[in-house]
């Protein structure tokens, strides 16, 4: 399985002034695969430390932060002698013991030879609770699930893949129906490595749903374990919302859905455990659509989408005859998996900040986007109708130099309207720029 995510560990490593590496993400989005992957694609060794459940590491930085200590206790634990020139330090579910974390302060002051890399599936929660952190000692990187360029390539696809990269329109719109096919089945299987590689060798649906509500089950078993039963309780309301969050022709999040008369107040501690697990994305409202977008975003007032396709698509039941039924799958839940999609492909491609724009009740705009100096407003037409009203309104009110609809329909230039197909929503931004 190829992940883009090596190229950007590969830079790291090149760079003479890195610092310890934390890669955060939600739960099996693959961290352990991906550390573990690269150390032995470009280092000779590796010293592979796991602090779930491991007494002898919690002793070892238990004590001083004596970095010659902790290196010969390391040695030890996995029988080969570390060597600043040749070695990868992998702290895996790093959270489990934070005199680990806080240790990273002093390899990168006084050892900063050494190459380290952490995660930890719920180390979010670790840094939002207060754990000694070394802020500005460490750099981060974000693993979401395999995005839809990845999930081609794991099925051998590695040719269209190639077209998507070069922008090759004349070709990709011979070649359209078979983009859609993928993209059809990627709804359903998502991103999740392990659901795509047991996709990829067997074609079959059925352990497809079945390894997906596994991985529901895993997260639910976290509520459970990690947070007090009061809490647990609003964590699984929010959860198990949200499909029929996304399914309003409003989609934004609202408190009522869960519980009549329920509050903000009520929920914020949920919402924030699940962002914090990296389960979930908030996407804020902007008040106004100006430069920097961010200081103008209304709190208030969000969308939340989580963090895979086709998990959502198992935790809404979607039946797999869907997947018969031509582009019925890309306007489900009157498009809310095609926003999802969008939103993931934009956090693939490194967006960070992703907002919407609404109107009073005369128009919402899906997505709205700082890139340089300008406002990209975006729309999401889950099949090839091309009709976008909040678009419309939005450009009559604002003139945007740049905007962007997505859609089944052929790439096209209109103006300032650029007509992308879904499944080159990665590269949307590329396009643009050149």
């Amino acid at each position: 399985m190829e992940r883009n995510a090596i190229k950007q560990l590969s830079a790291w490593k090149n760079n003479p002034n890195k610092k310890p590496l934390i890669i955060r993400g939600a739960r099996q989005v693959g961290k352990t695969w991906l550390m573990i992957d690269f150390a032995k694609k470009y280092y000779k060794q590796y010293a592979y430390i796991n602090f779930d459940g491991n007494k002898r590491m919690a002793e070892l930085f238990g004590g001083d932060y004596d970095i010659k200590r902790i290196l010969e206790g390391l040695s030890i634990e996995r029988g080969l002698k570390i060597n600043a020139q040749d070695t990868l330090i992998i702290f895996d579910e790093v959270q489990e013991c934070p005199r680990a974390l806080t240790a990273l302060k002093y390899f990168y002051e006084n050892a900063p030879q050494y190459n380290i890399i952490a995660a930890g599936s719920l180390l979010g929660l670790a840094l939002h609770e207060g754990t000694s952190f070394p802020v500005g000692k460490v750099d981060f990187m974000d693993l979401y699930p395999l995005s839809f360029s990845e999930f081609l390539l794991a099925l051998g696809m590695d040719s269209f893949v190639k077209l998507l990269e070069e922008n090759n329109f004349p070709t990709i719109k011979t070649f359209k129906d078979k983009y859609a096919d993928a993209l059809r089945r990627y709804y359903y299987i998502g991103g999740m490595p392990e659901v795509v590689s047991t996709f990829a060798k067997n074609q079959d649906y059925v352990e497809v749903r079945k390894l997906q509500n596994n991985i529901l089950e895993a997260y639910a078993q976290d509520f459970s374990k990690h947070i007090n039963t009061t809490l647990v309780t609003k964590v699984r309301m929010v959860w198990n919302s949200l499909p029929g969050q996304l399914s309003k022709e409003n989609k934004k999040f609202i408190y009522g859905v869960m519980k009549s008369g329920a509050r903000a107040k009520e929920y914020e501690s949920a919402l924030t455990w699940l962002m914090d697990c990296g389960l979930i994305y908030k996407v804020n409202r902007v008040r106004k659509p100006d430069i920097p977008l961010k200081s103008y975003e209304d709190l208030a007032a969000f969308k939340i989408f989580i963090v895979d396709v086709g998990l959502l698509s198992a935790l809404s039941g979607l039946d797999a005859k869907t997947l018969l039924e031509g582009n019925k799958i890309f306007e489900e839940f009157k498009g809310a998996l095609s926003e999802q999609y969008v939103l993931q492909e934009l956090k693939a491609a490194g967006q960070k900040d992703v907002f919407y724009w609404s109107k009073e009740t005369s128009a919402e705009l899906d997505f709205l986007m700082q890139l340089e100096n300008n406002i990209v407003p975006i729309e999401v037409k889950a099949e090839t109708n091309l009709k976008a009203k909040s678009l419309k309104v939005y450009r009559e009110e604002y003139s945007p130099a740049v905007a962007v609809r997505f859609s089944m329909s052929d790439y096209k230039k209109t103006d300032s309207i650029y007509d992308i197909p879904l499944y080159m929503a990665q590269y949307a931004f590329n396009i643009i720029k050149d």
